[in-house]
């Protein structure tokens, strides 16, 4: 797989298709009548994606599964507790 984004796979009862879509790439999605042709079908709309983003210099979204945490997270809550 050429990208590392997470990608949706939800089946589509109305239509009976396969909906992959990429939640970090806003409004990305294809569909397939398969699992496989879904998939194959949204690495091509990736693909579209980046190079549309690339052309208007807009951000591209760093995949989060690349991104770096640093494991800890903070908690405001009242004194009281």
């Amino acid at each position: 797989m050429k990208y590392k984004y997470k990608i949706d796979l939800i089946w589509d009862p109305d239509d009976k298709i396969y909906v992959a879509q990429v939640p970090e790439l806003d409004s990305c999605m294809s569909h397939g009548k398969t699992e496989f042709e879904a998939l194959r079908n949204i690495q091509k709309a990736i693909d579209g994606w980046i190079k549309t983003a690339k052309e208007f210099k807009m951000k591209i979204p760093e995949p989060v599964s690349q991104k770096k945490f640093s494991g800890s997270f903070n908690v405001r809550v009242p004194k009281e507790v």
